[in-house]
């Protein structure tokens, strides 16, 4: 293995132990917390609020119109990657336009930023699997897509989860499918993930500032969770790696 390769093997060790940390005080007073919150909504709102995020999500990554280039064929680990952080960063400029002008556009266009910043996040992961080699046409990689971003955007109790189904995702993939997927804990961890800051691009005159930095890093998030996601898989398919860090326990 060459010299970019064992430090991006590296790299992907130290994430696999984070992701399979056990949540901190900090973070089980967080989750507390947000259920609570959670509790004071009637069921019916989150039945509402659920459909209408699985309806957004699947629209965008199941839909059969949706048109992404074709899977990279050749080309190093090291020169994949440097095209998908290319591609992270013009998306990640692209929503941080978008969350401007709605932050600056009051409390309306502040609500058209969640639909917008979805679609966004999403099309950026279809670019990212397609230059990792991955064909996007095939139903089990949108489910991984699905995957990966519940991870980006979750507390660490359900990204602990998340990533052992995506450590194991040859047999994951036999046993969720877009029905079977937990919609309401999606829903619930990425509203909570993202709340304070997209609250925040509410506020008048600060709302364009708030808006532009916190989708700036949300798709950051993004892309860096879906840079280790592919990059264990890779390493996977090579027989460098398995599911769990050495140390990890």
């Amino acid at each position: 293995m060459n010299s970019p390769d064992q430090q991006a093997l590296h790299d992907l060790q130290a994430w696999q132990r984070r992701m399979q940390q056990q949540p901190t005080w900090l973070n089980q007073v967080a989750r507390r917390v947000q259920a609570r919150l959670n509790a004071l909504l009637p069921e019916k709102v989150h039945v509402a609020i659920t459909a209408a995020i699985q309806k957004m999500v699947q629209g965008v990554l199941f839909g059969s119109t949706h048109t992404t280039q074709k899977p990279v064929s050749e080309g190093t680990l090291q020169e994949r990657e440097a095209r998908v952080r290319a591609r992270i960063r013009a998306y990640r400029n692209t929503a941080a336009v978008e969350g401007g002008v709605t932050g600056a556009g009051g409390f309306l266009l502040g609500l058209a930023d969640f639909p917008l910043l979805l679609s966004i996040k999403l099309k950026l992961l279809f670019d990212i699997a397609a230059l990792y080699g991955h064909d996007v046409r095939s139903f089990p990689e949108r489910l991984y897509l699905l995957h990966i971003f519940q991870l980006a955007f979750s507390s660490q109790h359900t990204r602990r989860e998340t990533y052992r189904q995506l450590a194991a995702w040859p047999e994951t993939q036999q046993t969720v499918t877009a029905e079977t997927f937990d919609w309401r804990t999606f829903q619930q961890e990425y509203r909570d993930y993202i709340d304070l800051a997209k609250l925040a691009q509410l506020v008048p005159v600060i709302g364009a500032a708030v808006g532009a930095v916190a989708n700036y890093r949300l798709l950051a998030q993004l892309g860096e969770t879906a840079i280790m996601c592919y990059r264990l898989r890779w390493f996977a398919e090579h027989g460098r790696i398995t599911g769990e860090a050495d140390s990890a326990q």
